[in-house]
């Protein structure tokens, strides 16, 4: 018999083998400064495409006095205990009903966390009885909610409706035969490939089979859509959309998240939901804070237009100079490049180092082995010059990518 911690000390997983060479620089790195376009990066200044802040909204003077209030008011504890027991207030009520009709839904209910909140409601939502079909490429959050799941479920080819359907007919059949129902989970916009699901092709499959579509739309909300209102609304579908979750730390520049659905699904999972009703309720200032928020997403539209601009200049820039960004039709902007890890760590010590550009940097396992993924997120903050300054920078680290001087820097790189 071995210690349970051999196996630990032996295999540091796929990415925390590079522990000792990423840790604080490409993993787990310090950005300082008020959230913004530019930033701090180990005393140097940084055009920052790495921050989730959507709508600029993080850093307002009318957000942060609004949060400062609540703080002022209510102090970070209150409401003290979970919502069932003593920590359900007339805000939490308000905060639920005007996401519900933000979202186009009858009710909605207040999650104190997006990951944990998603996890619990899969886990809610189906039995041992019922299947679920989802997209392989889902959140990890998902991954981790249908892990929970004790029946069968099958995964469909990314976006790929014929794999879809071939996996609902393998479903329907399992269901009838344990008199059980299908869940199929699909993400409004996939937060590495930028690409929106494909909802509104989904949601045609009603027409031939019996099942639910919950649908996390966590880079939609706020973004997608005339109001706002996600990628349900904007290819059409909002109302067959039967759960639809969204979380606050995108759009919203806060903590938290919600589902919305119809008041019968929302009032079983208020009761059924295991990750809210054994946790502390969301804090006061979080609640106030996104009505805040909720309430300049619904009166700005300009927030939205200037995150547009930004994100338009910005992908439209990078398909000119012939990168390669996928089939992004989000604000997320992936920017695929050939080379090994090291030659990743390489290329993005230098975009931070001489050229002041800090984006995410995503690898294998994430994605396939030989890929490198440079991650932009566009905000309401950022400007022109920031895009000009971008472009001119990647153009030249890609031409030292291919002409191996990354390769060569990074011949020495071993992982632990």
């Amino acid at each position: 018999m071995r210690d349970l911690f051999d196996r630990i000390i032996e295999n540091k997983g796929p990415l925390g083998k590079w522990a000792s060479i990423a840790e604080g620089y490409f993993v787990f790195p310090k950005l300082e400064g008020p959230i913004s376009n530019r930033m701090k990066f180990q005393g140097k200044d940084v055009i920052t495409w790495s921050v989730n802040d959507y709508l600029g909204l993080a850093n307002l003077p009318e957000v942060i006095e609004e949060d400062a209030e609540a703080a002022r008011t209510y102090g970070a504890a209150y409401p003290m205990g979970a919502r069932m027991m003593s920590g359900h207030t007339d805000y939490h009520e308000q905060l639920q009903n005007e996401l519900a009709d933000f979202s186009q839904k009858e009710a909605a209910y207040l999650l104190n966390f997006g990951y944990q909140g998603i996890m619990s409601a899969i886990d809610a939502l189906v039995s041992k009885d019922d299947i679920i079909v989802y997209d392989v490429d889902c959140h990890a959050c998902i991954i981790d909610g249908v892990r929970l799941h004790m029946g069968k479920r099958f995964t469909f080819k990314h976006n790929d409706i014929e794999s879809l359907e071939k996996n609902l007919e393998r479903a329907t059949k399992l269901a009838e035969q344990q008199n059980g129902g299908i869940l199929v989970i699909s993400e409004g916009v996939f937060g590495m490939r930028g690409e929106q699901g494909k909802l509104k092709e989904i949601v045609e499959l009603k027409k031939k089979f019996n099942f639910r579509l919950l649908v996390d739309d966590a880079h939609g909300f706020g973004t997608l859509g005339k109001t706002g209102a996600g990628a349900g609304e904007e290819q059409g579908i909002q109302d067959d959309i039967d759960v639809y979750f969204a979380t606050f730390a995108k759009s919203l520049a806060g903590i938290g998240a919600f589902l919305s659905a119809d008041k019968e699904i929302i009032d079983y999972l208020k009761y059924n939901l295991r990750s809210q009703m054994f946790a502390k309720s969301l804090p006061m200032i979080y609640v106030k804070g996104a009505l805040k928020r909720l309430h300049m997403l619904r009166t700005q539209p300009e927030l939205k237009n200037k995150l547009w601009e930004n994100v338009n200049a910005l992908q439209n820039g990078l398909k000119e100079n012939g990168f390669d960004i996928g089939n992004t039709s989000s604000c997320v902007t992936p920017v695929y490049l050939n080379g090994t890890i090291p030659e990743a760590m390489a290329l993005v010590k230098d975009l931070r180092e001489n050229y002041g550009i800090f984006c995410s940097i995503v690898v294998y396992p994430v994605i396939p082995k030989g890929l490198i993924l440079l991650r932009l997120i566009p905000t309401a903050t950022h400007t022109l010059q920031d895009v000009e300054e971008t472009l001119v920078a990647f153009s030249k680290i890609r031409e030292r990518l291919e002409s191996g001087v990354y390769k060569r820097l990074s011949a020495s790189v071993k992982a632990d």
